[in-house]
């Protein structure tokens, strides 16, 4: 059943994405801000198939900690679930992504026609630069910047690498971090063909306020918090580690 519902979301991606991005490249005129509202039905009918084919639902715990208006999402990346949940959680939200994305047909055009921040992740200082500029602007323009701190997708139980482009960015645009955790990957596995129904935990945390912080103090503090909370998320992946309270 699984191998049937994961094959039927192919086919919707297939098919309606092609269709809807061809409508949206017609649209290339309008203001960038119209532009990415209009993406929002892609995301909001993907989340549909994707619970109703697939039988992957969300849950959100600690939504009273979204701040109002324009902030940074630091949050783990484990699966493909989170480019498209994500949205859905975060209105108005963003991405800083590879630049790379933008030669993936179809996709990468539409990506190309939003107010995503593209980097080339070769050029490091450049790519940090980039990020602090893009993500300023982004954020005076009041969209909401999700950042992958482990710069790529990690298995469900991996302490990847945290970087600290998001933290850098908070420090010079005094925007506030929200930390975020998520077990998509148990369900959702990189590469995967088969995807697996069941319950995907968003976890929210705290607003970590910049202010008087260096990068270095903000990007541990995101980091602890995350990690601390996969281990209640995701327990079973971490039977070495002591439980977070």
């Amino acid at each position: 059943m699984a191998l049937l519902r994961s094959l039927l979301y192919y086919v919707f991606q297939l098919v309606f994405t092609p269709l809807f991005v061809s409508s949206f490249l017609l649209l290339f005129w309008l203001p960038l801000r119209q532009r990415h509202l209009y993406c929002r039905g892609w995301v909001w009918t993907a989340l549909w198939v994707i619970r109703h084919v697939l039988g992957i639902r969300y849950e959100v715990k600690g939504a009273e900690n979204i701040p109002e208006g324009a902030f940074i999402i630091m949050s783990k990346h484990q699966s493909a679930w989170e480019t498209i949940g994500l949205q859905k959680v975060f209105p108005g939200s963003i991405f800083v992504l590879k630049k790379e994305l933008h030669w993936i047909p179809f996709f990468g055009w539409a990506l190309a026609l939003n107010p995503m921040i593209a980097i080339d992740r070769s050029a490091k200082r450049d790519a940090l630069r980039q990020v602090v500029t893009l993500g300023t602007a982004r954020l005076k323009a009041g969209y909401r910047v999700i950042i992958y701190p482990e710069g790529t997708r990690v298995p469900p139980g991996v302490h990847g690498e945290y970087k600290r482009g998001g933290a850098v960015l908070a420090h010079h645009s005094g925007f506030p971090v929200v930390p975020v955790a998520h077990n998509a990957g148990e369900l959702w596995a990189r590469n995967a063909v088969i995807k697996k129904p069941g319950l995907v935990t968003v976890s929210i945390g705290p607003v970590i306020d910049p202010s008087g912080l260096k990068s270095e103090q903000v990007l541990r503090q995101a980091e602890e918090w995350i990690e601390g909370e996969m281990r209640c998320i995701s327990p079973h992946r971490y039977p070495a580690s002591p439980t977070a309270s």
